[in-house]
């Protein structure tokens, strides 16, 4: 399917700034976004301050000079990209307002001033291509990874035997080889596997996703790359559809789920699944039957911090999608459509409800006909009762089947403060952005319950029944924040729901937090939410580490989804370290540093840094992983990397 490199989040996006530019700026804008942009406009050598510094400072360095606050990248986090990389960003990315009256001149200049990378050389992807006898995937067995939590209940539990490792090998692991991908500096997305292919989306890697054969564990190899035409966002999702054929699905930055034939890499179609133009992908796809299951997120929280955009009108949701068209079946949305509510104060008018968006990745109730999803903080006051909640849909027509709100009246934008601030903020709101980033699981306690498991940012872990959406018990760990308490996800087995915490947060009205509550994994088990054991973890901050994790000082907790093997869970920091710990007790028995220099299979200069929302795996007898977050002030990395058991 032929798409223009201006999406339909350029198109959206430039409409809504209109406001604040000029008719022959707004007319500049909308053809520089849909112009080439692969290849910046030179800049001429000059002495004295850089034509683009100007530029920053007036547009972009409020958030990114504040990059913990704002969840935006650092200037030494963006060095490490092209120009190329930064000039899509401003003019068919979510940049585009901070772009809105700039000139090309000035878009090249400003991503020419921030930008070091060099251009990227794929010489090394033919140097890895398959030898024919390895060419091709076998996808015959059934797959190790399919979705975000490995399996449709979402548990991230995977047996050692499937994957090829005792649990005595899960103590003696070794580097087996580490892979680095050029430019990139978040690697946010987890592989799927079936047989000895593993499929592995780099977004910033030209929007690529790569079929790696890891049939022979010390030399990996490439049988096919797909290119996208945005930046492919989600985790990989592999399924067989009802015709037979073996399929990936991704989605990217611009809301489109890609279809992908699993064998040769070819697109079967790509559809746009945003309920909004400004929509985009966040949780992975999952294959059901005859539908493409695909949540739907947003950025107007960024939007929103211009004063000149009309806010809020988005909302999250679900949207199925034909598995063989990619046409939409059904639309689940999470609240009613916006509408005004009042005038700002200058005119304009603020409009609502708006949020809730879906960032996580459904678990699927095949007996009961329903997914699980948890949704987002509120974007416009007054928050509505699906913000901040645990959400049940019926699988046959997106139709809601119950709602839990976890936490009420959080109405949170980027530029905004818990008093309010600029024209676009609410001053009633609790201010917490504790909503649910972390994938619901489906789960059965000993005591023979069903139970849908969620953590939530605030660091609680709920236990919900799946028929009527009743709270059978909650645990709190703390009070965490924006970026948790439980961030990216849980994982589960028979007995025990294992969260990890990022940040225990503070006490805040009605809630203590114990001062001596530590970031680490924790143990509860499922009768009861009782805490049977937790792993803590401390900071290890040396200059040498601080060259990969500039603040592991503050950023060393645990953010990413845990993996259960067998006996053990292997879990990630925001400070690069790996932890491995027996699952019946929580003893560390292995770890490993990540926050380093590479030297690469293929050659490419690579570097570790955060481990971040997921990608911990085990396929053919290894561990393989992803290290590197270059967001939210976090340590920037582009390294894939594989253990093996000690020889």
């Amino acid at each position: 399917m032929f798409r223009k490199l201006a999406s339909a989040v350029a198109v959206s996006a430039i409409a809504l700034a209109v406001s604040c530019t000029t008719p022959s700026e707004t007319a500049q804008v909308a053809a520089d976004a849909q112009a080439p942009v692969s290849q910046p406009i030179p800049v001429a050598q000059v002495t004295g301050p850089h034509p683009g510094e100007a530029v920053y400072k007036t547009r972009c360095a409020a958030c990114h000079d504040n990059s913990e606050a704002t969840k935006a990248p650092s200037p030494e986090t963006m060095a490490r990209l092209t120009p190329g990389h930064i000039t899509n960003a401003l003019m068919t990315g979510i940049m585009i307002p901070q772009a809105v009256g700039l000139s090309s001149k000035e878009v090249s200049d400003v991503s020419n001033y921030l930008a070091k990378g060099g251009g990227q050389d794929d010489g090394w992807v033919e140097a890895m291509r398959c030898p024919a006898a390895r060419a091709t995937p076998k996808l015959d067995a059934a797959p190790t990874v399919a979705t975000f939590g490995f399996n449709t209940s979402n548990t991230r539990r995977l047996d050692p035997a499937q994957v090829g490792l005792a649990g005595k090998d899960l103590t003696t692991l070794e580097l087996a080889w580490t892979i680095a991908f050029p430019n990139a500096i978040t690697m946010r997305s987890q592989a799927a596997v079936v047989g000895s292919t593993l499929f592995l989306p780099v977004g910033e890697s030209n929007n690529r996703l790569f079929a790696f054969d890891i049939s022979d564990n010390q030399k990996p190899c490439i049988q096919w790359v797909y290119e996208g035409k945005q930046t492919l966002r989600t985790s990989a999702g592999f399924g067989t559809r009802q015709d037979g054929k073996k399929v990936v699905m991704v989605g990217d930055m611009g809301g489109f789920v890609h279809m992908i034939d699993a064998v040769n890499g070819k697109e079967l179609w790509a559809a746009h699944m945003g309920l909004f133009p400004a929509s985009i992908s966040t949780g992975t796809p999952v294959l059901v039957g005859d539908k493409v299951i695909a949540p739907s997120s947003q950025y107007e929280i960024m939007l929103a911090a211009q004063d000149s955009y009309e806010c809020c009108k988005i909302h999250g949701g679900v949207v199925a999608l034909d598995a063989m068209t990619g046409k939409r079946v059904w639309e689940g949305h999470t609240m009613e459509q916006a509408k005004p509510i009042k005038d700002r104060g200058d005119g304009q008018m603020l409009w609502g409800p708006a949020g809730a968006p879906v960032w996580n990745s459904p678990s699927i109730d095949v007996a009961r006909n329903r997914l699980y999803v948890g949704t987002g903080e509120a974007n416009a006051a007054p928050a509505h009762h699906n913000t901040n909640a645990i959400m049940a849909f019926d699988l046959r027509d997106g139709s809601i089947k119950w709602s839990h709100q976890a936490t009420a009246n959080d109405v949170f934008n980027v530029g905004c403060g818990p008093k309010g601030g600029k024209l676009n903020c609410s001053a009633d709101t609790v201010f917490r952005d504790v909503d649910f980033g972390a994938s619901t699981i489906l789960a059965k306690a000993p005591n023979g319950k069903e139970l849908v498991l969620a953590g939530q940012k605030s660091g609680t872990v709920w236990a919900m029944n799946p028929d009527t959406g009743a709270v059978v018990w909650r645990r709190d760990i703390g009070t965490g924040g924006p970026n948790g308490g439980i961030h990216w996800g849980i994982a589960a087995d028979a007995t025990h729901v294992y969260a990890p915490i990022s940040y225990p947060g503070r006490s805040i009205p009605g809630q203590d937090v114990d001062p001596t509550l530590k970031p680490g994994l924790y143990a509860v088990n499922l009768n009861d939410g009782t805490i049977d054991w937790k792993f803590e973890v401390a900071p290890d901050c040396t200059d040498a580490r601080k060259k990969f994790v500039p603040r592991c000082n503050g950023l060393f907790g645990l953010s990413g989804a845990p993996t259960v093997i067998g006996d053990h869970i292997i879990t990630g920091g925001l400070d690069g370290r790996v932890y491995m710990v027996e699952r019946k007790t929580g003893k560390l028995v292995w770890q490993f540093d990540t926050a380093r220099d590479f030297t690469t299979l293929n050659g490419v200069k690579g570097n570790g840094g955060s481990v971040d929302n997921a990608s911990i795996i085990a396929a053919n007898g290894l561990v393989i992983m992803n290290s590197g977050y270059g967001l939210f002030g976090q340590g920037a990395g582009n390294v894939m990397i594989a253990f093996k058991p000690k020889s």
